[in-house]
């Protein structure tokens, strides 16, 4: 007996031993992500110029380097790295909970027209002529306001399995919405408002400010905070409302719950950077591949993943042609036949 208990508890030390050693190396490929970031681009800098910038302005250290380089490095690059990971972490950590919620891994965090609302709302915005600031307030209230319909939609015609409720909801809501995308598109100005329309619809990070991302940050925090708190909760949400509510848990106040911080991350997200898809899909997946399908490692998991994705394809984006390319093509063209991989190699796994 007391061996079988030494056994355990060298498990338990062992994974615990895993799970420090993975955030670590986790944060240290971040960090040298972000690094590599900052120091790349049309106007090369060098690390140890990197260096002088940061511990100038975050520690109060004497400035060596040129004042151009500290404008490129804190007005152009700092805020694009901040935003790509911030933004990045978001939507993997909101696919990962819908891809739960709903049992599906073919779930993103637009299945209840989280971004078909906000598109709108930002198109709206940009046809009426507004300014920055109004079009991301209208992006993010038509990605909640989306989402408030839907789940209207669901509470009015309780049907017996309430998640294809919801999932079909979805998809009728967000047909409706992206038509209203289309009609606004066309009545549109063809020499300006249209190209920046699909500019916005495609994704970028390129007007992104620090101020933008304090703006979105507390709402960030504010629908992540259910998500992670909560997550060994997903663990028995997963497995059918049903057998959830045998073991105890509440699904009619949890799920509602888990959605509205999903939604509310989601919306912030792209109200800032427009859409950008695949991330949500793909990333979780990767997630549930490498630390498996327990939400208590494969949310924070999602996240760091997520995180690091978006700031690579944002470098690849800025530094790849002479032009800078729109992230949503990228991920697609890196997401699309990864998930086909994912599809033949026959590894579709939710938790």
């Amino acid at each position: 007996m007391s061996r079988t208990v030494l056994e355990a508890v060298g498990a338990a030390r062992g994974h615990r031993g895993f799970r420090v050693s993975a955030t670590l190396l986790s944060g240290f490929v971040l960090l040298a992500l972000a690094l590599l970031a900052l120091a790349t681009g049309k106007y090369p800098v060098s690390l140890a110029d990197v260096a002088d910038v940061l511990g100038h302005r975050l520690l109060g250290l004497p400035a060596r380097a040129p004042a151009t380089i500290d404008t490129v490095i804190m007005q152009v690059r700092l805020p694009r790295v901040v935003a790509a990971l911030v933004v990045g972490a978001a939507l993997s950590a909101a696919g990962a909970t819908y891809q739960g919620l709903f049992r599906n891994p073919l779930v993103s965090p637009d299945i209840l027209g989280v971004s078909a609302g906000a598109g709108l709302g930002a198109v709206l915005g940009i046809y009426l002529g507004l300014p920055v600031a109004p079009i991301q307030g209208l992006a993010f209230l038509g990605g909640l306001g989306a989402v408030a319909v839907v789940y209207g939609i669901g509470l009015a015609v309780r049907r017996q399995d309430p998640v294809l409720t919801l999932v079909l909801a979805g998809v009728a809501v967000g047909a409706v919405l992206g038509a209203g995308i289309s009609l606004l598109k066309v009545l549109a100005d063809p020499y300006n408002q249209l190209p920046a329309i699909t500019f916005w619809l495609l994704g970028s990070l390129s007007s992104v400010s620090l101020g933008d991302v304090g703006a979105i940050l507390p709402m960030m925090l504010l629908g992540l905070a259910p998500l992670v708190l909560l997550r060994w909760r997903m663990n028995l949400m997963s497995l059918g409302d049903e057998e959830a509510r045998a073991l105890g848990v509440e699904t009619r106040v949890l799920r509602p719950l888990l959605i509205a911080g999903a939604t509310l991350i989601t919306a912030a997200a792209v109200s800032m950077t427009g859409v950008i898809g695949w991330i949500g899909l793909i990333v979780p997946h990767v997630a549930r591949l490498l630390v498996g399908p327990d939400y208590r490692r494969l949310l924070p998991a999602s996240l760091a993943l997520g995180a690091g994705y978006l700031l690579a394809v944002d470098l690849i984006a800025r530094t790849a042609a002479t032009i800078e390319v729109p992230l949503g093509i990228l991920t697609a063209l890196v997401g699309a036949p990864f998930f086909l991989w994912l599809l033949a190699a026959g590894r579709r796994r939710i938790a």
